[in-house]
């Protein structure tokens, strides 16, 4: 089905209409002077005026196919992905060959971050991590279990990272608009106890590791709006998580002899903030609390 011209134009272009939905874009055409184009099912007309300086503008029918080619091609990502490598490549790992090569044969990192595998907060972008300065994890909510749920790929790479690479921080880092925390939420309290009448997917099942924080964030601030609550939740089942790494007994060691620091961290994706508290123990009681809250922002 073809895309019609007035007048004169007819005669200068003539494109498909196939090939104007397949690329789901009117916007080329638009930039030649069109303000307006009704589309119907199989045909697009154009409704202004004819052009004079239509060839100047559109150029020839293989220039504007060209463009349109291109511009399908720009949304390759993993050709995309193919140049962000070897631009990484040519301006990073050359220039210092030296310490990738050193990489290449062991690492030492200094800090273990366990993040949520939202695809808008990576650890290493927003605070800064080259290559080897950080072992990090991440999983649906950055939740982390006590050591009585049994292994998860998160505790594992814990016990690594402590008591083989032997790092000196771990940092738990959640964020803002989490949706694992408002899956958490949105749960129907009801159904939080299994039974044969209930099926739940696996994301339900391993954010209901928040339950304790969920149940407390409800009890505080039953008042507040639904989102309130949910940014309530996030940043108490940071500190949820952090102190259940202390049931981890070559964690718990660690931190009672100075060896190991554990931080929580909250990152505020709209306003670019980092909350952020540290675990401390009181050497009478021997226990352990949240505590020195900081914002950089």
């Amino acid at each position: 089905m073809a895309l019609t011209l007035c007048g004169r134009a007819r005669r200068l272009v003539s494109v498909s209409a196939t090939s104007v939905y397949s690329n789901g874009r009117l916007q080329r055409l638009q930039q030649t002077g069109s303000n307006r184009f009704q589309l119907g099912e199989a045909k697009a007309i154009r409704l202004l005026p004819r052009r004079t300086n239509m060839v100047q503008e559109l150029g020839s029918r293989e220039e504007f196919m060209q463009e349109n080619r291109d511009t399908e091609t720009s949304y390759d990502f993993l050709g995309e992905m193919r140049q962000r490598f070897l631009r990484f490549k040519r301006q990073k790992y050359l220039p210092q060959i030296e310490k990738f090569q050193a990489l290449a044969v062991a690492q030492s990192p200094k800090v273990m971050v366990i993040g949520c595998a939202d695809s808008r907060v990576c650890p290493s972008y927003v605070l800064g991590f080259q290559p080897g300065e950080a072992f990090t994890i991440r999983n649906v909510a950055n939740l982390i279990t006590p050591i009585q749920n049994g292994p998860t790929e998160t505790n594992s790479a814990l016990e690594f990272a402590v008591t083989t690479l032997q790092v000196e921080n771990i940092i738990v880092m959640g964020h803002s608009n989490c949706g694992g925390i408002a899956a958490l939420m949105n749960h129907q309290n009801h159904l939080e106890q299994p039974s044969s009448f209930c099926v739940y997917s696996l994301v339900e099942r391993w954010v209901m590791n928040g339950k304790a924080a969920k149940l407390r964030t409800q009890e505080a601030s039953s008042h507040l709006s639904f989102d309130e609550q949910c940014r309530n939740c996030e940043k108490e089942s940071i500190k949820d998580s952090v102190m259940n790494l202390i049931t981890y007994p070559w964690i718990r060691d660690r931190v009672k002899s100075g060896e190991v620091k554990i931080h929580g961290c909250y990152y505020n994706l709209s306003d670019c903030s980092l909350e952020k508290w540290k675990l401390s123990s009181d050497k009478n009681s021997n226990e352990f609390y949240v505590s020195d809250k900081e914002i950089w922002n």
